[in-house]
């Protein structure tokens, strides 16, 4: 399990190296991603979460994650709304769920969860229930 934010340069970096764990062990390694935006020091960490979210209510929450990160230097609506449109989502759908924060409580959720479980830097793995 990975708690991270889509802005953290750290989790940028770790991203790569978490594809390679998931090439090398195919279907014997299950990652689960568990959104921690740390919004105060990267302002544009929570509407990319909503976005990840938005897109995964579609079945398209790893092909968003992974794009997020691919262009991590250009996080903002605009970016958004072109993955949306290349990933064949609706843009005015995700507009409005932008806008009405509507996977908000599914993003706070997720970074309750981390705190719970000890998480306060990102990003944070659990391997078999240990965190690293």
């Amino acid at each position: 399990m990975e708690y991270g934010d889509y802005e953290c340069p750290y989790c940028g970096q770790a991203y790569p190296i978490v594809q390679q764990v998931q090439k090398h062990f195919g279907k014997r390694l299950r990652l689960v991603f568990r959104n921690f935006p740390l919004s105060e020091m990267h302002p544009a960490a929570e509407a990319a979460a909503e976005a990840a979210e938005f897109a995964g209510a579609q079945g398209k929450f790893w092909e968003m994650h992974d794009k997020l990160y691919e262009n991590q230097e250009r996080l903002g609506e605009a970016l958004y709304l072109d993955l949306a449109e290349k990933l064949k989502l609706s843009t005015t759908a995700l507009r409005q769920a932008l806008e009405q924060r509507t996977f908000e409580a599914r993003v706070r959720a997720d970074f309750k969860g981390g705190v719970r479980s000890g998480v306060n830097g990102t990003p944070t793995f659990f391997i078999n229930g240990h965190r690293h």
